[in-house]
Formats: structure tokens, C-alpha cells, sequence
């Protein structure tokens, strides 16, 4: 079932970022799908099995949106690592910093210019 696939890609893996998020990307698309599916499936039917379609859609649809606020809570964790590791570097090196910032500017400058 997807929600074993979904729940076996939130843990950390040597994957690419990039491609990391396209295949979280996808198993959840894949796993809406299914439960689109399974609630399709449950309004056509009738008595238990109508029950036990939304049921599994419902389970579904928690285990998503789990992975989704842990997907979240670890993109917002590497952020504050890394908001926090530019802020040491600036700390420790002003004026590279103020260099590098001065020479991204000049590129971006000049990119824009050219439009």
C-alpha cells in the first residue's frame, strides 16, 4: 500500500535533495489518488463495504497528512540550521560576507540589466 511507501521515505536517506522531494512529491499524489479512488468507490457501494472504503481512505488520507507535517517540521529544522550556520559565518567573517553579498549583487545586476 502507498502508506507504507510514504511512511518508509520520511526517513533520512543518501537520495539527492531534489530527488528526495520528487519521489515524496509523487508517493503523496500517489497516495491522494488512492484514497480519491477508495471515497469513488465507497459512494458506489453500499452497507459495510461502503463503511470500510472510507475507513481505509480516511487511514489513508492521516497517514499523508502525517508525512507531510513531518516533511515540513524537518524542512523547517534545516532551515534553522542553516539560517543559523550563515548567521555564525557572518559573525565570524564580516567583510567576506559583505563581499560576497556585494559580488551576487553585481551578477544579479548585470543579468537583470541584459533583460
Amino acid at each position: 500500500m502507498q502508506a507504507e511507501k510514504l511512511q518508509s521515505n520520511s526517513t533520512p536517506t543518501a537520495v539527492k535533495p531534489a530527488n528526495q522531494k520528487n519521489q515524496f512529491v509523487n508517493d503523496i499524489k500517489s497516495v491522494l489518488h488512492e484514497a480519491e479512488e477508495m471515497l469513488r468507490a465507497a459512494a458506489s457501494a453500499s452497507g459495510e463495504r461502503a463503511v470500510e472504503l472510507r475507513e481505509k481512505a480516511l487511514v489513508t488520507l492521516k497517514t499523508a497528512r502525517e508525512a507531510m507535517q513531518d516533511a515540513q517540521s524537518a524542512a523547517l529544522a534545516k532551515g534553522k540550521v542553516a539560517a543559523r550556520a550563515t548567521d555564525e559565518y557572518v559573525h565570524e567573517h564580516p567583510w567576506k560576507a559583505v563581499g560576497i553579498a556585494g559580488a551576487i549583487g553585481l551578477v544579479l545586476g548585470l543579468l537583470l540589466n541584459r533583460r
